[in-house]
């Protein structure tokens, strides 16, 4: 059962909010002065203050109450306050709500829209206790990898994201192939720099060798290298990567391209670690820790006879899917935040466009979008026309639109169907009821009676 504290001083209402509460099932405890409700609060758990705003006898000018509210602040930043007045004049009542108060009512309240406005706070109330913990968990998970494992700078707050990171470093110094897969852009380099990184062979080389940037006849010298006139223009015998990756980390970007007499000489040296150079009968001996990557569906490819099924699972020992970018929401701003220049910020408008944007492109697509926008933007805050998105406002959420273009007969709609509880419009709109009430003023609109 929820919890809510009264402080008032009279007993009669606190006598009646209390049955009041009951009615619904919600639990009351009463306080009589600031002190005795202070001291409750320090001794139990509460989901929703109520609070007089004046204490004293012949006492109007609510000075007690503001007092009190602060002090709530104060300790508990994150405890939902409504406030109870008997005022005429509501202006200081209204700067604590902008201060943080949850709401106001004035007595004598309607019964039917204080238990509104209670049993919205409660649940928003529980919401964000339950949102606080998840984040500090969250965070703390955070801290505990980065301190734990050499992430090379990776950016990175989605949840999806660091299942992926957990699991690179777990499999990072068991000496086994690694799969990467995922779309284009997404960050496979990154996740196979973190394998090496965190890898028995981290002081080793690592190399990389793009399997689809090649044309396919030229792909096996890459590989394995070639002795002089091997092919038409070998003028010189020249070192393959598998040679330059001794004692390390040879990343093969793109493996789907690799052709079906290059697969057939990558699965020997997986599995002997033994290959010779093209035009070359002597074989050579390495130890390389092989990482492949590919945005290509390999078993798809295996039943069309293009790629090695008895590569495909020599390789794919340990696989790491990357989620697009669209499944790794909370990564957007972040990412986009450090690939902002020295000087630039985005504003509120750019990050809402940012937000609702699909990213084909992935974290490849974003970092060009900044990249141009920091160029291109004439003030120091990017705003969203800055980042040349195609139908930047189409997908936004309530929040967003009412950020990105304030609707004087938005707000009022919402505000008729929570019948002028402010808490209630703002949970609908997305907004805290900080912003709503910025918003209400700004654009002139009365609190409904």
């Amino acid at each position: 059962m929820s919890t809510v504290l009264i402080i008032d001083d009279n007993a009669a209402v606190a006598i009646a909010l209390e049955v009041l509460l009951s009615l619904h099932d919600i639990g009351a405890i009463k306080a009589a002065s600031p002190e005795q409700g202070l001291a409750l609060l320090a001794s139990q758990p509460v989901d929703l203050v109520i609070q007089d705003m004046n204490f004293s006898l012949e006492t109007t000018s609510g000075e007690e109450g503001i007092a009190l509210f602060r002090q709530i602040r104060a300790r508990h930043p994150d405890l939902p306050v409504m406030l109870l007045t008997a005022w005429t004049q509501l202006d200081a009542a209204v700067d604590l709500i902008k201060a943080g108060a949850a709401d106001y009512l004035a007595k004598p309240w309607n019964d039917a829209r204080l238990i509104a406005s209670v049993t919205n706070l409660i649940e928003l109330g529980q919401a964000n206790r339950a949102l606080h913990e998840r984040l500090q968990r969250e965070r703390r998970h955070k801290r505990e990898l980065e301190n734990s494992f050499d992430l090379r700078g990776m950016v990175w707050q989605d949840a999806a994201m660091e299942t992926v990171l957990r699991l690179a470093c777990q499999v990072a110094r068991a000496d086994v192939p690694v799969l990467i897969s995922g779309a284009n852009g997404t960050g496979k380099e990154r996740i196979a720099a973190i394998i090496q990184a965190n890898s028995h062979v981290a002081q080793g080389p690592f190399v990389i060798l793009n399997c689809g940037a090649l044309p396919a006849e030229l792909i096996e010298a890459e590989l394995f290298g070639a002795d002089a006139g091997a092919y038409t223009g070998a003028g010189k015998a020249r070192e393959g990567k598998f040679e330059a990756a001794d004692g390390g980390t040879l990343f093969l970007d793109e493996i789907g391209n690799l052709p079906l007499a290059g697969q057939m000489k990558l699965l020997r040296v997986l599995e002997t670690g033994r290959f010779e150079r093209l035009g070359s009968n002597r074989e050579r001996q390495v130890k390389v820790r092989v990482i492949s990557a590919t945005n290509a569906d390999l078993p798809a490819m295996i039943r069309a006879g293009t790629f090695r099924e008895d590569l495909f699972y020599r390789l794919n020992l340990i696989e790491l899917r990357l989620p697009p970018l669209s499944a790794r929401p909370d990564d957007i701003v972040p990412l986009a935040r450090s690939f902002l220049a020295p000087g630039k910020t985005l504003s509120a408008a750019a990050e809402a466009a940012l937000l609702s944007h699909g990213w084909p492109g992935n974290v490849r697509e974003l970092k060009n979008v900044l990249l141009r926008a920091c160029l291109l933007a004439a003030n120091s805050a990017i705003g969203a026309a800055d980042l040349g998105l195609p139908a930047a406002r189409l997908a936004v959420t309530p929040a967003l639109a009412v950020d990105l273009e304030p609707d004087r007969a938005l707000l009022q709609a919402a505000l008729a169907r929570a019948n002028g509880i402010v808490a209630q419009a703002a949970a609908e709109l997305g907004l805290s009821r900080q912003a709503l009430y910025r918003r209400m003023e700004r654009l002139g609109i009365d609190r409904p009676a």
